[in-house]
């Protein structure tokens, strides 16, 4: 039989192969998991059949912990179930899965393994996760690259089932899970033959049915527990045989040979490395570059991790070995060294083996592992005395356990390698992912794709990195020599250094719109000279004014791939342009419809015609710019604008020890270093048409514009060209101008499209024609105070004179959230504590190097934290207690001074108006200064605890998937618990941060992953659960339908002195809108005039009847609202049998939760 070749990542690996052996999946979203549960969800939505010649069954559930829990029930019923998870995913797992390996339960957990949080949240991958539940019982198994998740995917299952005992089936993640490649993909039709049908059928017999009851979980006494623990022994020991039996199997049905411990290298050699995962593929080549120059060096390569077998490893490591360096992805402070390490030295020790062994770690948090490094690691070796407990990849200037690294090439002659720099969501990853698939079908070339994130949602730097050639890639490691290399965002020619990569006579591809001239003006002399020593071939296209020409607005990614296949002649360019457009078809028809497609087929032809070869100058080889004066603060030139230049890796231990990193503790506002220039347009303010209603910088996603107040002295010494015009309604006090930072804005629009002005006092102009009014916003926003007289949180307009606390985040352009963030922060964030659940509002609200929470010259700002996904009303209900309990000791303590004479009208003062949130800073400081000199130990104690003394607002941040599903049990206790804290929840009806899954917010109707069918059921009201306690106040907003009302809620929440929740809408990236993100605020209002969402607000303190339904009558088409959103719309194009039903449904939904609020009205 042929061959199946695809191109395919390790997650659709897994997913494909464990499709064949599920019968049940119990899934959560986590990154970067989720697409093995979304294809294993398409899959079965569309029909496909596992083994047993039925579809999966798939269910979401509201939490890991949830999913674990179907799966040992699912298990126990008798039916092969699956789950995919990572990271503190895995870990709320973990009651379950010690429950399932002591009952010998035949499943299958498939892990990308990812860092899990310690100082800090990495969504990037090192085997922290899975040495944090080796102790459970389960049999870990590790892969190294796509292929092999493929086949020992396979063995997983197969022994699983064999041996009637569960497997855990691990990978590296981002690294294989995301690596795309040319695989072979196993045949269901071989696989079947391999299932011992004999002990599913034993399993099954044995499950729990009222046909044959037995009693399991019991509780048992100290007389039997320890036997019984005792007594799965044999079955343990059973494990590898079993394992190896079925690599056998699998080896045999594809030429691939596999063992528990597969040895590659020199059958004599005396230095060996051991390890697992992904860097066993870049072992490979160093062991192959020193073999070549004559070194006996080899690797064992680690497959199953649990049960360790001394035997087999024995077996492969060579009789010649003498020393042995034990690699580990992971760190297990204060023990004697790490996981695999303990277990070499404990067969050594036991078998009495005369090696040496030294251990070390590696490539924590998908820091990337190199040759050299690897080279490091057998140089150390090499010593009389070689280091141990050592790390390779990082700088250890302090405790000096790192070793030195020298890079090698170790691709194979005839390789190509490309590297693209683009911008999150500019569709740079999706063309990249297509050229693999294109090339890989379409020649018999291998190929690999790997592509490297920040952790912005958009709008951040991407860089992918392609691979083609004759020979198999075994490079799970970045490029560091390109044949080509386009970037696709003009502004990152000033940011990073994008030519070093880039080999001699190479190729580089800029988009931009600049001819010859304007390149002398915008290039900078270092990428000049880089490019000229380099001999490189220069070429230049403007894609952006293509794709708006063509009406893709800054889709340019079809565009640059036609340019890429025309210059790098990978494959004939007829064959490429067809390839092209039938992937074009492919990926937007049923989404998108025709017109979509036409306008990217369109687009091939001036991609492939429109390219310009620019000839280098000479004079480049010797450019050189002119010397600027850095006058950003130490941290900021030394850690901050070091890994915004993606030159973060070289960061030494003792920069993070100078800046006190180690903790997690970033500076507050680092943010508006960052000037990333990534907008196309900004806005351009005409004073003459302005009504200075402020909207523009209510909606303003990002706080790059803002209404400035200028008194007398600063309207003097403004800068030329600061044009203001008097202040409406300030008697002449102030003037008034409008601000943007060009730097800052990311062109989405929104403050044009909610310009109230009758002719719009806003419009978009091209970003260079702006960039001069980066120094008025300096001046406008560093030099001119905010004027508190004309603050007020009474009306939309005085409360944007306020200072926003959140600024320059790395949210997508447009982004519906951040609007909410913004203003709650200038209404209450220099007394605000916030805790956010992990999701897109932490991705963009603390992702280093990049803080968007900041102070006010004072100092004061909100203090901003994220614990985890699951426990942050729980995380916000700990930081209300704590300080509350220094605030009450306080209290006494100025109760105190009082009573003995000392300072009594301030201490009465402060007793009395310290928690009134209008005076509570100037009591506090009244009070402050009036015992400023008195030594008794309470005003010693009350200076020593100042920052206690004001009232604190107190917030939980997070998404629909926290509040809706995972945090629910925590968010319910806390609004239960009476307190005074507040909850926002920025309900984009899908788990927007891992790709767009449903969750309980999700309205019928909508396709969402996990929800690949349209989703069947109603969305969660959540604010009507919130107000059956009765004593919680609760609102619902759309700052797009009514910002006074939104203001209002935030203000009447803040104030209540209990518990309150706020759930406001927000359109989302994930929801496809066809308006487009610079109409977010437009489709909030759409949202509430057709009753899709509705506005209210419940106060428990209002006499006239708490619930108030602030929005009016549907009168909108709800059914053109669905439409206007691509998650509702595709369902006609996918699902066009059930799409009327379902919109149905969803409308009903629609109207029997007004007619719910109307009797709540009532």
């Amino acid at each position: 039989m042929a061959k199946k070749i695809e191109i395919m990542d390790g997650n659709q690996a897994a997913a494909y192969i464990s499709y064949a052996f599920t019968e049940v999946a119990g899934i959560f979203p986590i990154t970067p998991s989720s697409p093995m549960a979304e294809h294993v969800d398409e899959w079965a939505a569309n029909g496909k059949k596992n083994l047993f010649g039925q579809p999966v069954q798939v269910v979401e559930m509201q939490s890991e912990g949830g999913a674990a829990g179907t799966v040992h029930g699912s298990l126990q019923s008798g039916a092969l179930t699956t789950t995919y998870t990572a990271s503190q995913g895995l870990l709320l797992m973990i009651p379950n899965m010690y429950k399932i390996a002591g009952e010998m339960l035949p499943g299958v957990f498939h892990v990308s393994a990812r860092t899990l949080s310690a100082h800090a949240l990495s969504i990037f991958g090192d085997h922290s996760d899975v040495m944090g539940v080796r102790q459970t019982g389960f049999s870990l198994l590790a892969s190294s690259s796509p292929q092999e998740v493929m086949d020992l995917g396979a063995v997983a299952h197969l022994a699983a089932i064999h041996c009637r005992m569960p497997f855990l089936h691990f990978f590296d993640g981002f690294r294989t899970s995301h690596e795309i490649q040319k695989i072979e993909a196993l045949d269901y039709d071989d696989l079947r033959p391999l299932v011992d049908m004999d002990a599913l059928r034993a399993f099954r017999a044995h499950s729990l049915n009222p046909e044959h009851p037995a009693t399991r979980g019991t509780t048992v006494n100290p007389d039997i527990f320890f036997q019984c623990r005792e007594a799965c022994n044999t079955k343990v020991d059973s494990i590898p045989a079993a394992a190896e039996k079925y690599m056998a199997a699998i080896s045999r049905l594809t030429g691939r040979e596999y063992h528990l411990f597969n040895y590659y290298g020199a059958p004599d050699a005396d230095r060996v490395i051991i390890l697992m995962g992904s860097a066993a593929e870049t072992a490979k080549g160093t062991v192959d570059y020193l073999t070549a120059r004559g070194e006996r060096v080899g690797l064992v390569n680690v497959h199953l991790y649990r049960p360790f077998s001394p035997d087999h490893f024995l077996a492969a490591l060579p009789e010649t070995a003498k020393k042995i360096a034990v690699l580990d992805r992971t760190k297990e402070a204060g023990g004697m060294g790490e996981p695999l390490y303990q277990d070499v030295c404990t067969i050594c020790q036991q078998w009495k083996l005369p090696l040496e062994v030294v251990g070390g770690r590696y490539g924590l948090s998908s820091k990337d592992t190199t040759p050299g490094q690897i080279l490091a690691v057998f140089e150390n070796l090499k010593s009389d005395t070689p280091k141990n407990n050592f790390t390779v990849g990082i700088e250890d200037d302090v405790t000096f356990t790192s070793l030195p690294v020298m890079e090698i090439e170790t691709s194979p002659a005839g390789q190509t390698s490309a590297e693209f720099w683009g911008m999150g969501s500019d569709g740079t990853v999706g063309a990249n992912k297509n050229y693999i698939k294109i090339i890989g079908h379409a020649t018999n070339l291998y190929c690999q794709a790997y592509f490297v994130y920040d952790s912005k949602k958009s709008g951040g730097l991407t860089q992918s990195h392609l691979r083609f050639g004759r020979d198999p890639i075994r490079s799970p490691y970045l490029i560091t020599q390109a044949d080509f290399v386009a970037c696709h965002t003009p502004s990152y020619v000033n940011k990073y250094d994008m030519v070093k990569n880039l080999k001699e006579g190479g190729t580089f591809l800029l988009n931009c719109p600049w001819d010859e001239a304007a390149l002398e003006t915008h290039l900078p002399a270092s990428m000049k000279r880089a490019l000229a020593v380099k001999g490189a071939k220069l070429y230049t296209i403007d894609a952006i004014g293509i794709a708006r020409k063509l009406g893709l607005g800054s889709r340019t990614n079809t565009i640059l791939q036609a340019a890429f296949f025309k210059l790098s002649g990978v494959i004939p360019i007829d064959q490429a342009v067809a390839e092209m457009k039938d992937a074009i078809y492919k990926t937007y028809y049923k989404k998108k419809g025709q017109a979509v497609v036409d306008m990217n087929n369109a687009s091939i032809d001036h991609g492939l015609n429109e390219l310009h070869e620019v000839a280098i100058p000479e004079s480049w080889a010797n450019a050189q710019d002119v010397p600027a004066e850095n006058k950003a603060p130490a941290f900021i030139q030394d850690v901050v604008e070091v890994m915004n230049r993606q030159e973060g890796d070289g960061i030494p231990v003792s920069t993070v020890v100078k800046y006190g990193m180690e903790d997690g503790t970033w500076p507050a506002g680092t943010s508006k270093y960052e000037k990333r220039g990534a907008a196309v347009e900004v806005p351009v303010w005409d004073p003459g048409k302005c009504i200075q209603c402020n909207q523009c910088s209510l909606v303003c996603p990002h706080a790059a514009i803002r209404p400035i107040l200028l008194d007398d002295a600063e309207e003097a010494g403004k800068p030329a060209g600061f044009a203001t015009v008097p202040a409406k309604g300030m008697n002449g006090k102030y003037t008034y101008r409008l601000q943007v930072s060009p730097y800052d804005c990311t062109g989405c629009g929104s403050c044009v499209n909610v310009c109230l002005a009758k002719d719009k006092a806003i419009a978009m102009a091209p970003l260079e024609s702006q960039l001069a009014e980066a120094e008025n916003w300096a001046y406008g926003v560093e030099t001119v105070e905010i004027k508190r007289d004309a603050v007020s949180d009474r009306n939309v307009k005085a409360s944007q004179f306020a200072k926003p606390y959140f600024e320059f985040s790395g949210a997508c352009a447009g982004c519906g959230e951040t609007p909410y963030i913004k203003l709650v922060t200038q209404l209450f964030g220099e007394r605000m504590y916030i805790t956010n659940a992990s999701g897109c509002s932490s991705a963009y609200g603390g992702s280093t190097p990049s803080s968007p929470y900041c102070t006010d010259k004072k100092g004061h700002g909100p203090a901003w934290a994220m614990s985890l996904f699951e426990d942050n009303a729980e995380y916000a209900y700990g930081c209300l207690l704590g300080q509350d309990a220094i605030k009450r000791q306080l209290v006494e303590h100025v109760r105190a001074l009082a009573e003995s004479g000392i300072a009594v009208d301030q201490c009465n003062a402060y007793l009395e108006k310290g928690n009134d949130p209008s005076v509570t800073r100037q009591v506090s400081d009244v009070l402050l200064a009036a015992i400023e000199n008195d030594n008794s130990d309470a005003a010693a104690f009350i200076r020593q605890n100042r920052e206690y003394l004001t009232k604190k607002s107190v917030w939980a941040f997070g998404g629909d998937g926290w509040a809706y599903d995972i945090g629910y049990g925590g968010l319910d206790h806390v609004l239960a618990s009476g307190k005074d804290i507040n909850v926002l929840v920025l309900d984009t009806e899908v788990y927007s941060n891992t790709g767009g899954q449903s969750s309980k917010a999700t309205a019928a109707a909508a396709i969402a992953k996990f929800s690949a069918g349209g989703k069947e059921t109603k969305k969660k009201d959540l604010g009507l659960m919130a107000m059956s306690y009765g004593y919680v106040y609760v609102a619902q907003v759309a700052m797009g339908a009514d910002p006074a009302q939104t203001l209002k809620a935030i203000r009447e929440a803040e104030a209540y002195p209990g518990p309150s929740i706020i759930i406001a809408y927000c359109p989302c990236i994930e929801h496809g809108m066809k308006c487009g993100m610079g109409l977010s605020q437009l489709e909030e209002k759409k949202a509430v005039e057709c009753g899709y969402w509705h506005l209210y607000r419940y106060d428990p303190q209002r006499r006239e009847g708490p619930f108030q339904l602030d929005s009016k009558a549907p009168a909108g088409d709800f059914r053109q609202f669905l439409l206007g959103q691509n998650r509702y719309a595709s369902l006609q194009l996918s699902f066009p049998e059930k799409a009327e039903a379902l919109y149905a449904k969803a409308a009903r939904d629609a109207g029997e939760r007004y007619e719910s609020y109307l009797r709540l009205k009532r």
